[in-house]
C-alpha cells in the first residue's frame, strides 16, 4: 500500500498529513508540532482506523522539540512506533513527500526536488524568510530519513501566475525588474486552489465559471480576486510582506517609513538566522511588526476577546485596523471583478474561527450586497464539520461562505490527479 506524506512548514510549526495513494486520498493520520519559536513545543496527532473512526488521538502533548528538523524526527518516531497497526504504514510505503513551499519564483507547477531545484529554492529564501528556509529544512530531513521517497515541491505562488502584466508589474525601472525577477508573485496559492474547487463544487458550477473574492486570514493573511477560477489579483506581492498586516508582518506601509523608524535599517540583522540574510529593516517589518507590535500578542483570538469583551484600547485598535484593511481589499476586488462576484469566502485560522471578525467585515462591505446570518455565523465557528458553510441571509444577493481550507489535502489531490 503506497502513501502520500504532505508537509506544511510554517515559521513556528510543522503540519503533516498522511494519505493513502487512492482516488479519494483517504486520510490515515494528521498532526502538527507547534511552538517551535516558543519555550514549549506541543504535539497534536490523530490517526484513523476508518474515515469515521479514530485510532489514536493526542492533543497538545508537551514535547522537547527546538527546531523544524526535530519536529520531523518526532513525527517519524511516532509513526514508526505505530507500524503494524492495521491502518498505518512502514516508512518504505511512503511513495511521495509533498512540501508546501511559499515562494517558487515563476514556477507554474510542482517540481520534483533535485539538487539543482533545491539550490534554486534556497536562493528564493530571502523573499519568504519566515517560511521557505523552514520548508527546505524539512525537505533535507525527508531526503536524509526517507531514502526511497520522491520529494515534490508545491508552490504557493503558482496559482497567481495568471495575474495580468499590468497588475504584477511594479512602477519601477523595467530593466531592474527583469534582471532581478521582481514582480507581484502572490501566495497562499494552495489554499486558494482548494477554496476555488470546493466553492465551485458547493455552488454547482465549473471552476472556470466561478467568480469570488477569497480571504485567507491567519497569522499571515491575504486576499485574492478570482475570475473564471483564476487569480487576477492578490494582496501579497514580491514577498508575503505586501498587503494585509499579519501577526508579526507590517503589511503594506509607506516605503519611506522604515527610514524614519531607525537610522541603521540598511545594516544586516544579527537577529536573523544564519541561513537567511535579512537587513534590520526586513527583520523589523517581517518579525517585529503586525498586531503583535501593537498588542504584545500574536494570538488574534485573544486580541478579539480583549477588544470585544474587555474593551481594551490597543486590542480594539489592532482589531479595527485589520477589519479596515480586509474590507479595503474586498471593495477593490469587487471592482476588479466588475461586480460579478458570487461569493465572499473566509478561510484560514482567523477566517474560519473568527465570528466577530466576519461580522465586522460584512458590516463594512454590506453596501455591496453581502449579508451574514448571526446564528449561522456562530454555528460556523463552533459546531460545523462541513468543508463549505453558508452564512448568508436567505435574501442575500451574493453568498458569504466559510471554507475550511486544507493545503495538505490539496497537495495529495494534485499528486493523484497528475499521477506524479
Amino acid at each position: 500500500m503506497s502513501a502520500i506524506l504532505c508537509l506544511n512548514a510554517g515559521s513556528s510549526s510543522v503540519k503533516f498529513s498522511l494519505y493513502r495513494y487512492s482516488p479519494d486520498a483517504t486520510l490515515l493520520l494528521t498532526g502538527s508540532v507547534s511552538g517551535l519559536t516558543a519555550d514549549q513545543q506541543y504535539l497534536t496527532y490523530t490517526s484513523y482506523k476508518s474515515s469515521s473512526e479514530v485510532l489514536e488521538s493526542i492533543k497538545n502533548q508537551a514535547i522537547d522539540c527546538p527546531d523544524h528538523d526535530s519536529a520531523f524526527k518526532v513525527f517519524m518516531e511516532h509513526l514508526n512506533s505505530k507500524v503494524g497497526d492495521k491502518r498505518l504504514l512502514s516508512f518504505d510505503d511512503i511513495y511521495i513527500a509533498c512540501h508546501r513551499i511559499v515562494h517558487g519564483g515563476g514556477n507554474p507547477r510542482p517540481l520534483l526536488i533535485t539538487e539543482e531545484v533545491y539550490h534554486e529554492l534556497d536562493i528564493l529564501s530571502d523573499l519568504a524568510p519566515l517560511h521557505n528556509q523552514r520548508a527546505l529544512d524539512i525537505v533535507h530531513s525527508c531526503i536524509s530519513r526517507l531514502k526511497g521517497t520522491k520529494n515534490v515541491a508545491f508552490f504557493d505562488s503558482s496559482f497567481h501566475m495568471t495575474i495580468p502584466r499590468h497588475i504584477y508589474t511594479y512602477p519601477i525601472d523595467l530593466d531592474v525588474q527583469k534582471r532581478h525577477q521582481i514582480r507581484k508573485y502572490g501566495f497562499h496559492g494552495l489554499s486558494y486552489t482548494f477554496i476555488t474547487r470546493e466553492t465551485a463544487d458547493y455552488l454547482g458550477v465549473d471552476d472556470e465559471d466561478l467568480n469570488i473574492i477569497a480571504l485567507h486570514l491567519g497569522s499571515g493573511a491575504s486576499a485574492c480576486a478570482i475570475l473564471g477560477g483564476k487569480s487576477i489579483n492578490t494582496s501579497m506581492g514580491l514577498t508575503p510582506l505586501e498587503g494585509l498586516p499579519g501577526a508579526t508582518r507590517s503589511g503594506s506601509i509607506d516605503p519611506s517609513l522604515i527610514f524614519h523608524y531607525r537610522s541603521d535599517s540598511s545594516r544586516m540583522s544579527t537577529a536573523s538566522s544564519k541561513d537567511v540574510h535579512l537587513t534590520i529593516a526586513e527583520d523589523i517589518l517581517n518579525k517585529r511588526s503586525g498586531w503583535q507590535s501593537i498588542t504584545g500578542t500574536t494570538d488574534f483570538g485573544l486580541i478579539t476577546k480583549r477588544a470585544v469583551e474587555d474593551n481594551d484600547e490597543l486590542a480594539k485598535l489592532a482589531f479595527d485596523m485589520f477589519v479596515d484593511r480586509v474590507s479595503m481589499y474586498v471593495g477593490q476586488y469587487w471592482v476588479a471583478l466588475q461586480g460579478k462576484a458570487v461569493a465572499l469566502v473566509f478561510a484560514g485560522g482567523i477566517g474560519e474561527k473568527g465570528k466577530e471578525l466576519r461580522t465586522a467585515v460584512i458590516d463594512k462591505v454590506a453596501c455591496l450586497g453581502f449579508t451574514i446570518d448571526e446564528e449561522l455565523n456562530t454555528t460556523a465557528s463552533t459546531t460545523t464539520s462541513d468543508v463549505v458553510f453558508d452564512l448568508s441571509k436567505k435574501d442575500a444577493k451574493v453568498k458569504t461562505l466559510v471554507v475550511q481550507t486544507d493545503e495538505q489535502l490539496q497537495m495529495a489531490k494534485e499528486v493523484i490527479a497528475t499521477r506524479l
